[in-house]
C-alpha cells in the first residue's frame, strides 16, 4: 500500500480591499515557480456581483494560499507576516526590491510590500544562524541583522563566526 501524502492542513487566507486579483498576480510575478491554483466567482445569490471574483486560490513557495475579496473593514498588520526563505542572497536581492516597489522597508529583513501585506525576506540558513550554535556566535548575528534592514548573507554569517565583515 503507497502512502497518500498529506494534506496542506493550514491555508493562509489574506484579506483584501477588492486587490485580490491584482495581489496575486503580482505575487506570481515575483516568486519563480508560483502558480495559480484556483478562482471563486461570485454566483448569482452571493455576497459580490455575479460573477465577480470572490476569492484567489495561489500557490508560492510550496503553500497554498487563498486571497479574498473581503472589503475595506480589516487591514493587514505586522502581527502577522509571511516569511519567505530565499536560497542565497541574489534570491534576497531580487524578492526584496520586487516586493519594496510601492511598498516600505523595515529593518531585520521586513518588507510592507504595496498591498499591505507584511513579509519576511531571510537568508535560508538564517534560522542556522540565530538558533544553532554556541550562544555568542548566535548572538553576534542577531545583533549584525539587529542593524540591518535587508538582510546581508555574508555580513551575518562573517558576524556568526566572530569575523569582520
Amino acid at each position: 500500500m503507497s502512502a497518500v501524502p498529506m494534506q496542506q492542513r493550514i491555508t493562509p487566507h489574506l484579506w483584501f480591499d477588492g486587490q485580490a486579483e491584482a495581489a496575486v498576480a503580482f505575487y506570481l510575478s515575483v516568486f519563480p515557480g508560483s502558480r495559480l491554483t484556483q478562482r471563486m466567482r461570485g454566483p448569482e445569490a452571493g455576497p459580490a456581483p455575479a460573477g465577480s471574483t470572490i476569492a484567489v486560490g495561489f500557490e508560492v513557495g510550496g503553500q497554498e494560499t487563498v486571497a479574498i475579496n473581503g472589503g475595506p473593514q480589516f487591514r493587514f498588520t505586522p502581527a502577522i507576516s509571511l516569511l519567505f526563505a530565499c536560497a542565497d542572497q541574489a534570491e534576497l536581492d531580487r524578492v526584496w526590491e520586487a516586493l519594496l516597489k510601492g511598498g516600505t522597508a523595515m529593518r531585520c529583513g521586513w518588507v510592507f510590500d504595496r498591498f499591505g501585506v507584511t513579509w519576511q525576506v531571510v537568508p535560508a540558513r538564517l534560522r542556522e544562524l540565530l538558533w544553532d550554535g554556541p550562544e555568542p556566535a548566535r548572538a553576534r548575528a542577531m545583533q549584525a541583522m539587529m542593524g540591518m534592514v535587508k538582510l546581508d548573507l555574508a555580513a551575518l554569517t562573517a558576524a556568526y563566526e566572530g569575523e569582520d565583515a
